[in-house]
């Protein structure tokens, strides 16, 4: 007998490429479990099926960096942080953060099949009574318009929304006139996409010889201290913090400067969430 439940839970996170550097994703969770059905007449009750899967990936890649450690360019080593990780390729990056913030993966690139595939086998180390499989599918919301990858940190944040380099991939709505505006939609999140947005009050000077392009973000928070430093080209700097919130009011205001046009902005932070923005010239 098979159990399925189909967007179980979603998981927010940034994986490192090799090609694109630092990418945002968010993916739905969808899930199957094999087994015996007991006395009940129940494989596993529906009310304890999303807790318990979605408490194991909270606490295990969940708003963690994905990183592919075979991937070209990475070296890594122990600091004081917990762990630094460098890359060269395609650009220069250094992160030093607590280990939990990141998830090491013995893989030359991320692909959410083989992350799925790794999960599933994670969850069976330790399976419910009578399930013999756990099968589980990350899927990319469908999204019909713009859509765009973030990464940041939140360093006010009580949750894991506090590690350095986590992202989303989300939608992006731009009213202007009384109508949505497909070519603002698209355009912004063109130039969003794949970019890291830091908040003004977390940049710190780095003078490591070398290093001199880059920019530079460190905090401490309740799991530890962090520090990313990424190309400055490849971020993006608001005066608040990097919440969604201020995201969609940053996006109203610059749209609406820029176009003369008063503009209402829905901005989302992943899946099914987000706020709403709005500004005059």
């Amino acid at each position: 007998m098979t159990l399925f439940v189909n967007r179980l839970t979603q998981l927010d996170v940034s994986w490192w490429c090799s090609t694109r550097g630092l990418v945002g994703a968010s993916w739905h969770v969808d899930v199957e479990l094999d087994g015996e059905l007991g006395e009940d007449g129940m494989l596993f009750d529906f009310g304890e099926v999303k807790p318990w899967i979605k408490q194991r990936l909270d606490a295990d890649v969940d708003h963690t960096l994905l990183v592919p450690t075979r991937a070209p360019g990475l070296e890594f080593h122990d600091c004081r942080e917990g762990l630094c990780l460098r890359a060269s390729v395609p650009w220069s990056m250094e992160l030093r953060a607590p280990h939990q913030a990141l998830t090491l993966l013995p893989w030359r690139e991320i692909r959410a099949e083989r992350l799925a595939d790794h999960l599933a086998a994670e969850l069976m180390r330790r399976p419910p009574p009578r399930v013999s499989d756990i099968r589980l599918r990350l899927r990319e919301e469908e999204i019909d318009g713009a859509a765009y990858t973030y990464s940041h940190g939140l360093r006010r944040h009580a949750g894991n929304c506090q590690r350095i380099a986590h992202g989303h991939r989300s939608r992006l709505y731009i009213w202007q006139l009384g109508k949505r505006a497909p070519l603002l939609e698209r355009r912004w999140a063109d130039w969003l996409a794949d970019r890291y947005l830091v908040d003004q009050a977390d940049i710190v000077a780095d003078d490591e010889p070398g290093w001199n392009q880059l920019l530079t973000t460190r905090y401490a928070t309740n799991q530890g201290e962090f520090a990313l430093s990424l190309p400055k080209e490849r971020c993006h700097v608001l005066q608040t913090p990097t919440t969604v919130e201020w995201i969609a009011d940053w996006l109203a205001r610059q749209i609406a400067r820029e176009t003369g046009h008063d503009t209402r902005v829905q901005a989302f932070e992943g899946i099914d969430k987000g706020a709403i923005a709005q500004a005059t010239p």
